[in-house]
């Protein structure tokens, strides 16, 4: 299994890291204990000590289950990460209630990677007020934590402000060959190598989109080499970028488990030849990109309760990815306000849209495309 040093904090993990939010169900929707067992086992076995969960994963069960199965072994033989989450609290006193049931829930007596959870603007205004970071880090004096970071969902400016705002230990990002313009992305990755942050990697699959692609650009990766995975090409790709110490996978199946296991377990960075081809499959996917739409929501409210941004990202992937009826599954689940077909074609979200994108045209199409 290769491991990676965090040469900061004098500790090491090993590169790929299990994150438990897309555990196998049982037919209710709960997690299949069995099962996933059976994956956090064989992944401990070979090698991977970064256990990854969060306090809403799999609806308030996955602490629990992760922290039993966990009691099987030597707690200096893991390295165990959870998350604050923010949007759930409206003190500092809260915010330690929460931490104090996390703690019962893992079955623990410390925290080794401890993150505020997926912070954006709204979410750092809480950190502040609230002096979180202060409550953080007088739990690491009391040694229940040990490294305090932040995962992270908005734009570059924001993680500028975040990042600079405090002596983090780490950070998470999402990161993937076709997310390095959005988010913080590749000027998030330069801007903490710069300050010597260490980077943990979230989403490097893209939620799975990676591991499953269009016939013609599949045969892109399969003419250079037809034994690795998709999968594979997409891991290896953000384990090459400078400053990843961990990449962390959410594995729903022991065949998946298996499969990250064979990347490590031999794991080389790409070479220049290989970067240049995930380069080449980046641009040919994103040249099937329908609009310009960033996520930026600049564009929202919608006074109406249109999810513009939504309604693009479904119709853009849908394209990119050629999976009309998977995305047409997740535009059905929209609330009817939600939809690009509730569109009172005012305009207020033309004026906002730095793409400057004919916000109202474009829903026109999605709703003749979903329905």
């Amino acid at each position: 299994m290769e491991n990676r040093k965090f040469e900061k904090l004098d500790v090491e993990a090993s590169l790929l890291g299990f994150g438990c939010m897309r555990f196998p169900l049982d037919q209710d929707g709960h997690i299949e204990e069995k099962e996933a067992e059976k994956m956090i086992d064989l992944a401990i076995e070979s090698g991977v000590t970064y256990i990854d969960t969060a306090y809403p994963y799999h609806d308030g069960d996955s602490e629990p289950f992760v922290g039993r199965v966990l009691k099987k072994y030597p707690r200096e033989s893991f390295k165990l990460a959870t998350k604050l989450p923010i949007w759930n609290i409206n003190s500092q006193q809260e915010a330690m209630e929460i931490f104090d049931s996390q703690l019962k829930r893992l079955d623990v007596e410390y925290v080794d990677f401890y993150l505020l959870h997926a912070l954006d603007a709204d979410k750092w205004k809480k950190v502040k007020e609230y002096h979180i970071i202060e409550m953080c880090e007088e739990l690491r004096k009391q040694g229940k934590i040990k490294y305090l970071g932040f995962s992270f969902h908005d734009e570059f400016n924001v993680f500028e402000e975040i990042i600079k705002y405090h002596s983090w230990d780490f950070c998470q990002l999402q990161l993937n060959y076709m997310d390095m313009e959005i988010q913080a992305g590749q000027r998030g990755v330069d801007f903490a190598n710069e300050l010597g942050i260490p980077l943990v990697v979230m989403e490097p699959i893209k939620g799975g989109s990676l591991a499953k692609l269009p016939e013609d650009v599949t045969k892109i990766f399969k003419d250079y080499n037809s034994e690795a995975t998709l999968a594979s090409w997409a891991l290896r790709y953000v384990g090459t970028l400078p400053g990843v110490k961990v990449i962390l996978s959410g594995m729903s199946t022991l065949a998946q488990v298996e499969d990250n296991l064979k990347t490590f377990n031999n794991y080389k960075n790409l070479s220049k030849e290989e970067l240049t081809i995930v380069n080449k499959v980046a641009d040919t996917l994103h040249s099937r990109t329908k609009n310009g739409c960033t996520g930026c929501e600049y564009c929202m409210p919608c006074p109406f309760g249109v999810n513009i941004p939504t309604n693009f990202k479904y119709w853009n992937n849908a394209s990119i990815y050629d999976d009309k009826d998977g995305f047409k599954a997740q535009y059905a689940k929209m609330s009817d306000d939600a939809k690009a077909s509730h569109c009172k074609e005012c305009g207020a979200c033309e004026k906002m849209c730095p793409q400057q994108l004919l916000i109202r045209e474009d829903l026109k199409r999605v709703a003749k495309y979903f329905e």
